[in-house]
């Protein structure tokens, strides 16, 4: 580190130029005496920004062994002075906060404006926006923390989303959120979608429907399906039942049976004998 002195005696004189250094001002160099000319001459780095040498009674103000007088330490865009404030670089120009930000800093999709360091944003899909600029599409509210949902290249928080856009329940007229079923071309809820008699839930089950209300398939026999003549359970049809009529009278395939023999008659020519069918031999 050099050290300027003012010398009171001694016979001694400048490293550089031998000129006598006694009772005169000098430096210290690696021990070495330096009058004040050479020393700036040789040692005393060059300004930034006015290219002339900063002297011994300037202040040498250094970042990245680049160097600046004190006066010259200044923005390139406002003019303003930067020393003891924070300061940023872009190709080698210097810039106060303000005028790096409103060049070169990241812009808001919302506003514009720049992102100042340390300032919040959000970023989705490509886009960021200040904590106030990132807003729902419909109530113009910040989203904030809160879940949100895409809508048309914009962003719904969920209230609205489900008041405006989500699908609502046929019968309890809510939004469905999650786990809704299609019933004649129409949203439900799960458990809204219920038989018209015992009120169980038909998703993941066998249904059919009676003028318009669906029923499960035990409810929809007992009130509606044709019974069979011989094991008086009901017809429904479902899972591909086939059954037999005759004379208003009907029998499920498998119970279209001899009433004596008990041989299957489907397909196959029968007698009647009263409530009784029976095979050709039994009714001889």
């Amino acid at each position: 580190m050099e050290d300027v002195r003012n010398d009171q005696g001694g016979n001694f004189s400048c490293t550089s130029c031998s000129k006598a250094l006694t009772g005169q001002r000098y430096i210290l160099r690696e021990e070495k005496p330096h009058c004040i000319q050479c020393y700036e001459q040789v040692f005393a780095n060059s300004c930034e920004q006015c290219k002339e040498k900063i002297g011994c009674d300037s202040k040498d103000l250094s970042y990245k062994d680049r160097h600046w007088h004190e006066r010259c330490f200044k923005c390139s865009s406002c003019q303003g002075s930067l020393v003891d404030k924070p300061f940023a670089t872009k190709d080698d120009a210097l810039f106060c906060s303000n005028c790096h930000d409103e060049k070169y800093a990241a812009r808001c999709d919302g506003c514009g404006k720049p992102f100042n360091a340390g300032i919040r944003k959000y970023e989705y899909h490509g886009k960021q926006w200040h904590e106030d600029c990132f807003l729902c599409k419909e109530c113009r509210e910040p989203i904030g923390s809160r879940s949100f949902i895409p809508r048309d290249q914009e962003v719904c928080c969920v209230p609205c989303y489900e008041q405006k856009y989500a699908q609502k329940c046929r019968k309890c007229e809510q939004a469905i959120k999650r786990g809704g079923v299609t019933y004649k071309g129409e949203p439900y809820h799960k458990e809204c979608l219920v038989c018209g008699n015992c009120n169980g839930q038909l998703a993941g089950v066998k249904f059919t429907s009676k003028e318009n209300k669906p029923y499960c398939a035990e409810c929809y026999g007992q009130l509606f399906a044709k019974k069979c003549c011989r094991c008086t359970q009901p017809i429904t049809g479902f899972g591909g039942c086939k059954f037999i009529s005759f004379e208003d009278r009907h029998w499920h395939s498998d119970c279209f049976v001899c009433y004596k023999c008990s041989v299957n008659l489907v397909g196959r020519g029968f007698l009647t004998d009263g409530d009784e069918i029976l095979c050709p031999e039994c009714g001889r």
